[in-house]
């Protein structure tokens, strides 16, 4: 990820470089620099043909950002969950959007926030469920947070309020 152009820390800086690329006449360069932010290409087309003012706003690049870790990180199940939750929270929530866009913010590190809790919150499971599920281990235990303390803990691992 953000090999050729480096991980920007903004959208300000999105578009600062797809001016400065499109000034210069590199399309190509400002095709790849769109896609590795995953800036959808049809914005591009439609700034090159000066449909739109800037290539991205703060949602566009927060949800290009998401878009581009999960389909590398591939998330499944509850991880999913949460990642689709993330990108709904950007799109009503610009402080939000503009937070995931930062430098050293990432769908990985949020993911590693959960898992954390998870490990320091886990519950022994009740042995009558633990032989209902056909299970023979002599402790279980489980730590999946809930929705509401799960979106808690993204919005605290993006806004810069996690506690390690």
């Amino acid at each position: 990820m953000f090999e050729k152009f480096g991980e920007m820390n903004s959208f300000q800086e999105i578009n600062e470089l797809a001016e400065n690329l499109f000034n210069e006449g590199d399309i190509g360069s400002l095709k790849a620099m769109a896609a590795e932010n995953g800036i959808p290409e049809d914005f591009v087309e439609m700034f090159c043909s000066g449909d739109l003012p800037v290539l991205c706003d703060a949602t566009t690049a927060a949800i290009g950002k998401i878009e581009v870790e999960a389909a590398k990180m591939k998330p499944k199940e509850i991880m999913e969950d949460w990642t689709e939750y993330l990108r709904s929270q950007c799109m009503e929530n610009e402080l939000l959007a503009y937070s995931v866009r930062k430098k050293g913010k990432s769908l990985k590190g949020c993911i590693a926030a959960l898992l954390m809790w998870s490990f320091k919150n886990q519950q022994t499971v009740d042995k009558g469920i633990i032989k209902a599920a056909g299970i023979s281990a002599g402790k279980v235990t489980l730590g999946i947070p809930g929705m509401a303390r799960a979106k808690q803990i993204i919005t605290d691992y993006y806004m810069g309020d996690i506690k390690k």
